[in-house]
């Protein structure tokens, strides 16, 4: 059972997501709206981390995504600003497997995790309809 970390500030969003993804069968280990809350998670396994831009403590999104990165977690950007990731990060996407812009749908969303999941599996894999590839 996959195990994801969900980081995002707005409670009713990250709780949404929270239930999608349980009811699709992966184990959300935490729910962390800023980046002080990202540390409580760092020991455990988390295979794939759902990192939003802008948090509770300002715009930490991208560095939170590039610090799971370097600690081997895969990141997907769920942002209602993906321009602000490519701003942010200088263009640069390695920390990232890629970007889905909120508001999304269910369908993309469970289609993003998938892939994600996939390709940090080491899958050669296109990305579904609604997400940016890095």
């Amino acid at each position: 059972m996959p195990k994801l970390l969900i980081v995002e500030d707005e409670i009713l969003v990250a709780c949404y997501m929270q239930g999608l993804l349980e009811d699709d069968g992966h184990a959300v280990i935490g729910i962390a709206p800023d980046a002080r809350s990202v540390e409580k998670h760092l020991g455990r396994t988390i295979d794939l981390a759902l990192v939003d831009l802008n948090l509770r403590d300002g715009l930490t999104g991208p560095d939170i995504g590039m610090r799971l990165h370097t600690m081997g977690v895969p990141v997907l950007f769920v942002t209602a600003n993906p321009a602000m990731v490519a701003n942010k990060l200088d263009g640069k996407f390695e920390c990232c497997i890629g970007i889905v812009p909120k508001p999304t749908d269910e369908q993309v969303l469970r289609n993003a995790v998938s892939y994600a999941l996939r390709r940090s599996g080491g899958e050669n894999v296109d990305p579904p309809r609604g997400v940016i590839a890095r």
